[in-house]
């Protein structure tokens, strides 16, 4: 039998864990053990940080709601949510890289004919989104779905604001044609804060970090026999894109949004979406 001691805490915890636990689970429990000991080790973690980082974490499980989720709040700005959403899409060159998905989608958005407005509420800037999905040899892929949402002008998504903004304000669903050409008119986006009135703002406050995220419109983007693509365009000259909140910024995703000159929008943003195939 080992008895715990500061020198074998790894093994002696480990060494709990039965042979018939799922192997997944002890591969997951043990390396969580092992760098959670070796953390504690390494800062010499004091009762009174130990006691304040259980306080924080159950002040952060007492913010969640139906409405709200801290801990993927918490989650987000500690990179973790980003680094596993890079771990789990992983793509081929060329392909359009993967973002995190975010807290404000919402299911069901009402399929629109291409060229549509999204914008319900006639605050913002106009922007005329174009471009086209194609695949990794730059053929059009016909009948891609693509989904997408953003902020108002105000920095709020319609599920912040229910009965201000309709539900739908600046959400749609798009399917391409034969020549995978999307097309729709939105809004430019602007930058907003994260949830910040709960634990993990307190947290960025004593880091000295800002709760901000860079302008972005969200897009979903599915087809038959290709990989899902979840992933924001960026506004290029957002203040916030090298210290986005929550890691989401890919210097691929920068999208250009140029001033219309005597057009149907003030903006205008091209992009193409690369769609890798399910291997």
């Amino acid at each position: 039998m080992t008895y715990f001691a500061e020198q074998n805490s790894i093994e002696a915890v480990n060494g709990r864990m039965s042979v018939d636990a799922p192997p997944r689970l002890r591969r997951v429990m043990a390396a969580l053990v092992r760098h959670l000991h070796a953390f504690i080790k390494e800062v010499e973690l004091t009762q009174e940080e130990w006691e304040r980082a259980i306080d924080f974490l159950t002040k952060t499980g007492q913010m969640c709601s139906a409405e709200r989720q801290e801990f993927i709040l918490l989650s987000d700005v500690l990179g973790v949510s980003m680094l596993v959403d890079a771990i789990n899409n992983r793509r081929p060159a060329g392909a359009t890289e993967n973002t995190v998905l975010g807290p404000f989608y919402v299911a069901g958005a009402p399929e629109r004919q291409m060229g549509d407005n999204i914008s319900s509420d006639g605050k913002g800037e106009s922007c005329l989104y174009t471009g086209r999905v194609i695949d990794l040899q730059g053929r059009p892929i016909a009948g891609a779905r693509v989904d997408v949402w953003s902020d108002n002008a105000e920095g709020f998504y319609s599920v912040q604001q229910p009965g201000i903004q309709d539900k739908w304000n600046n959400r749609g669903v798009f399917i391409t044609g034969s020549d995978g050409k999307y097309e729709f008119i939105g809004i430019k986006p602007v930058s907003y804060p994260i949830p910040n009135d709960g634990p993990v703002g307190q947290l960025l406050r004593l880091l000295g970090r800002h709760p901000y995220r860079p302008a972005h419109m969200h897009f979903m983007v599915t087809a038959p026999g290709y990989q899902r693509l979840v992933t924001h365009t960026f506004v290029g000259d957002d203040p916030f894109l090298e210290s986005d909140a929550v890691f989401g910024v890919k210097a691929s995703l920068i999208a250009p949004f140029e001033r219309v000159q005597d057009g149907r929008t003030v903006w205008r943003s091209y992009y193409d979406f690369v769609l890798a195939p399910i291997e």
